[in-house]
């Protein structure tokens, strides 16, 4: 039989209150949703131990039993990710007044080992845009959005949330809604430009061609899913492994740096608030550009 769910908690209920926060907040849907996935997982974790689930019953050593337990289940960062959204949790709750104190208030959170995410190789992505050669709708459309992501490194949503009057090939920009609702014109290079502009061409026969989202898939909007789903099936024919959204954002902040990109320039571009991101996402190949930048100055040439 089917485990049944444990009766709804006080931390359940406040939670929803949390939520209606965060979005008077104008909080990304994504992050409200990381937050929900957090207390739901650390208030089944104290059912099932028989720990209280009221916010002025949860204490410290429940927390940190809940993370021991994530840490063996778990990556790190998966951990560390469900620390932070608790911690925020917490925090509103001692805002509202629903407890004098944080249970988190002295805890650390769990230690992440860097482990940077691969980013793409000059021969992958070459492999991916050659499965787009090509004049057909379909052709155009992906070998456009592949350059946007390798250019760009824009996320997954302001991807699929491009509108036609967002676009500006002359100026080389593309308006785009970031994280919380920001706006920020992201600039292009000429490849893409030229991309963009034969997709558009092509998108003027498409029988959806009216619709104001730029990309159109067999049926209508192409959403974000599908533009996942275009990425995995293009990767699949490149014979590329572990090819996602995710890895292009990271591999055109690698080449950015490695080109000795702006730190400024970077966060700009990005769409970063931050400046932890730099470190994170700069972290991806950092040996590779450290070994090229000895290669270059070689101290002990000089000699």
């Amino acid at each position: 039989m089917p485990t049944q769910a444990p009766p709804q908690s006080e931390l359940q209920r406040l939670a929803v209150s949390f939520s209606r926060s965060l979005r008077s907040a104008n909080r990304a849907e994504t992050t409200i949703k990381n937050y929900n996935a957090a207390i739901t997982r650390v208030d089944r974790f104290l059912a099932r131990q028989g720990m209280p689930r009221t916010v002025s019953g949860v204490r410290r050593e429940h927390l940190e039993a809940f993370l021991v337990v994530m840490l063996a289940e778990c990556a790190p960062a998966s951990a560390a990710n469900h620390y932070r959204s608790l911690q925020q949790f917490f925090r509103w709750l001692v805002e509202e007044g629903e407890i004098p104190q944080s249970p988190m208030a002295r805890m650390k959170p769990p230690q992440v080992p860097l482990t940077p995410p691969p980013v793409f190789s000059d021969a992958e992505l070459r492999a991916l845009f050659k499965t787009c050669e090509g004049k057909t709708f379909a052709e155009r459309r992906d070998t456009a959005i592949l350059r946007l992501l390798l250019d760009s490194g824009m996320r997954r949503a302001e991807l699929a949330n491009i509108r036609l009057p967002d676009l500006d090939l002359d100026t080389q920009t593309i308006l785009v809604l970031g994280k919380g609702s920001r706006p920020r014109h992201v600039p292009i290079g000429r490849k893409t430009v030229q991309a963009v502009d034969r997709y558009v061409r092509a998108r003027t026969l498409h029988p959806d061609q009216d619709l104001e989202w730029l990309w159109l898939g067999e049926k209508g909007r192409l959403t974000a899913w599908g533009i996942a789903q275009m990425v995995e099936r293009r990767a699949k024919q490149a014979c590329v492994a572990h090819a996602n959204l995710h890895r292009f954002r990271h591999t055109a902040a690698h080449q950015w740096f490695s080109q000795e990109g702006s730190e400024n320039g970077a966060m700009q571009n990005f769409g970063w608030r931050s400046r932890q991101m730099l470190a994170r996402y700069g972290a991806s190949a950092a040996a590779e550009r450290a070994r090229e930048e000895h290669r270059r100055l070689s101290p002990g040439d000089r000699v």
